[in-house]
């Protein structure tokens, strides 16, 4: 056999040689794409592009055993409680270490900003708790993000107080207990993770000594002086432990690889003196890989696309690595069968992806016009708690809106998420600053509420209900009118006011009650009275007439009050004195007066000020226009100075004067009456 080196069998398959199919990545979001290596050490012919491959190192090792160092720059940035808890880690990953990019989807499906300090040191305990250390960095990270942002609000708060009280920034110093069991976990977090990486680094180098003794001792047999079966079983021994030996450090696989299968080359040169064991080994060999076919060609039909995709990933792996090369005659035949078969799977992966990314780049603009409006809705908030709230619902409506969109396209998975962190950042910002203020507001506002309660429990137990009355009423409505106070105080502050209210207003109820039963029976007395007076049968004789009736006027009056409801039987017992009257010979002031004296008691008897007022603003206005008339008829005097008193047109005008003249006498009469009532 030739010493020049095998082929790769990892390129895109084409007419003239053998290459890889296009390579995949997954689904999940990652920094680095994971592609399907295909190894066939065995295969026909080897180009100048398949040797160069070999030796290079490309990206799209199937989970290879290399290792890649990252500085966690970001753990630098602690608390002065957490800057001693160690430099920065080294984040190690191995070269058969499947990569998982499940942190980044993590990363939106849950919203750790919604969630309290104490919520969250609860899930970061539950991570520390279920989850791999090495898996949970972009959780904890956006925990602590959280976490440290509402600390510091607390903190900021807290610090003004301590300036405002006349305190010196420099003895300032503030914590809480919150914050030390935070500190304390993710103490816990760092070292945990530490150790993992220092651990996982420690195994990588011991897997590469191992692997390198291996090759040593594969080297060595070619020069053993053995029998060629005890020789070939310790071949097949070197290949075991060669499986079993873990993941090195990725960085050296391409070099111990290639190392390791040119001495298993050259051992199956030197097997070849012995036919029977190379023949033995390409039959199991070939049976191997023809089952990789048939499961890659099953594969073909799995609706799963990328679990199809999963799986012959470990194919490719499988192919490369755990078994050896067949029979040169059926090398062309087993390797254009798989790499049909991968290329069928690749290009359906390709066909899928295409309509993912379709969908992806919509999921995109959906999140990017959700962020856009969150950020339209925090600048165009109205500056009331009003318009805060419907602010707060209508960002709510969107974030929840936006955890239901579905993935986007992986290169703008950090920088959507970011953008949308930092628009409900910015809108919570504004939120809390508002309220902040507000509650400046909210204390003067308690301390007017506390003055409203003075007042209602002051009068509380007072029988002065008429001026009681309209003064509990009043603050009732002030009360309305002041806007919130602190929370914790409201619930307090409203059942002290309400108590008070409602002992004063149910006593006056009570009141009310026992008044209502004596207004009923005022009046049946005062409907009897009017059966009487409507019944009533005058003499004739003008004086007993009119002291009669002026002496059931007087037995009206001393009646009381009606229901409120019932009020009308006064106007009926007045239409029945006007009826009376009219059967009266008296002048028109002498009834006027009686009739407006009636009118006076009721409105007095039902204690109704404001009736009482507009009469008397009705009586002046009357009193006003009746002089006016009589100046505008004197005034018309003037045109009929040559005219004889006998004129009927001049006779009119004076009969006009002289009829306002008696009706201003009965105002003034009126007025000197109400005034009477009103200063009583």
């Amino acid at each position: 056999m030739s010493d020049k080196k095998l082929p790769k069998e990892d390129l895109p398959i084409s007419n003239s040689e053998e290459k890889e199919p296009e390579a995949a990545t997954t689904d999940a979001p990652a920094e680095q794409e994971e592609t399907v290596e295909e190894v066939a050490e065995e295969s026909p012919a080897e180009t100048k592009e398949e040797k160069e491959l070999t030796e290079k190192k490309t990206v799209e090792e199937p989970a290879a055993e290399e290792s890649v160092v990252e500085e966690n720059s970001k753990e630098a940035e602690a608390d002065s409680e957490e800057d001693d808890h160690g430099d920065d880690e080294d984040e190690v990953k191995s070269s058969d270490e499947e990569e998982h990019h499940e942190e980044h989807e993590k990363e939106e499906a849950v919203d750790y900003h919604t969630l309290s300090k104490e919520e969250l040191i609860g899930a970061l305990k539950d991570l520390l708790a279920t989850e791999p250390v090495q898996r949970i960095k972009n959780d904890v990270e956006e925990i602590r993000s959280e976490f440290n942002a509402k600390f510091n609000e607390e903190l900021e708060q807290e610090k003004e107080k301590f300036l405002k009280e006349g305190g010196n920034i420099i003895d300032f110093h503030f914590t809480t207990p919150l914050k030390k069991t935070f500190n304390s976990l993710f103490f816990d977090y760092r070292e945990k993770r530490n150790e993992h990486f220092r651990n996982l680094k420690k195994d990588l180098h011991a897997n590469l000594e191992k692997r390198q003794e291996l090759i040593e001792e594969l080297k060595g047999l070619l020069n053993a002086e053995e029998n060629i079966n005890t020789t070939y079983r310790h071949f097949k021994d070197i290949q075991d432990r060669w499986h079993t030996a873990g993941p090195i450090p990725r960085d050296k696989y391409n070099l111990i690889w290639n190392t390791y299968r040119h001495h298993v080359e050259n051992f199956y040169d030197f097997l070849h003196l012995n036919r029977e064991f190379r023949d033995l080994d390409f039959k199991h060999n070939l049976e191997q890989k023809i089952k990789l076919i048939t499961r890659a060609e099953e594969l073909q039909q799995e609706e799963d696309i990328p679990k199809a995709f999963r799986e012959l990933q470990m194919l490719h792996k499988m192919w490369k690595e755990d078994i050896g090369p067949v029979a040169k005659e059926y090398r062309e035949d087993v390797w254009d069968k798989f790499s049909e078969a991968t290329k069928v799977i690749h290009d359906r992966r390709s066909e899928y992806m295409k309509a993912m990314e379709s969908s992806f780049e919509e999921n995109l603009a959906a999140k990017q016009k959700i962020v856009l409006e969150i950020s339209e809705i925090t600048s165009g908030a109205k500056p009331s708690h009003q318009g805060w709230q419907n602010a707060i619902k209508k960002v709510q409506a969107l974030r929840d809106k936006y955890f239901e969109i579905g993935k986007v396209p992986r290169t703008s998975n950090k920088e959507i998420w970011n953008s949308f962190k930092e628009a409900t950042r910015s809108f919570n910002k504004e939120k809390n600053a508002f309220y902040k203020n507000q509650k400046k507001d909210q204390y003067t506002n308690l301390e007017k509420k506390r003055e409203l309660i003075k007042i209602a429990q002051e009068n509380k137990d007072s029988d002065d209900y008429e001026a009681v009355t309209p003064l509990m009423k009043k603050i009732q409505s002030d009360w309305k009118k002041i806007g919130h106070v602190p929370r914790k105080e409201s619930d307090k502050i409203w059942k002290e006011f309400k108590d008070a209210c409602n002992h004063y207003f149910d006593r006056l109820h009570s009141q009310k009650n026992a008044a209502s039963k004596e207004e009923e029976a005022h009046y049946e007395t005062k409907t009897k009275l009017l059966e009487a007076i409507k019944s009533l049968e005058l003499s004739g004789n003008k004086e007993d007439d009119l002291a009669l009736i002026k002496e059931k006027i007087k037995e009206w009056k001393g009646v009381g009050r009606v229901p409120f409801k019932k009020k009308s039987i006064e106007q009926q017992f007045n239409k029945a004195l006007d009826t009376l009257f009219g059967k009266l010979d008296l002048n028109k002031k002498e009834t006027e007066m009686i009739k407006f004296e009636n009118k006076l008691n009721t409105m007095v008897s039902q204690e109704d000020e404001r009736k009482l007022k507009n009469e008397h603003f009705f009586i002046s206005k009357k009193i006003d226009e009746t002089k006016h008339e009589i100046n505008q008829l004197e005034n018309n005097l003037g045109f009929f100075q040559h005219v004889d008193d006998s004129n009927p047109l001049v006779q009119e005008v004076h009969k006009n004067i002289a009829r306002h003249k008696e009706q201003l006498e009965v105002w003034k009469a009126k007025l000197k009456r109400i005034k009477k009532v009103r200063n009583a």
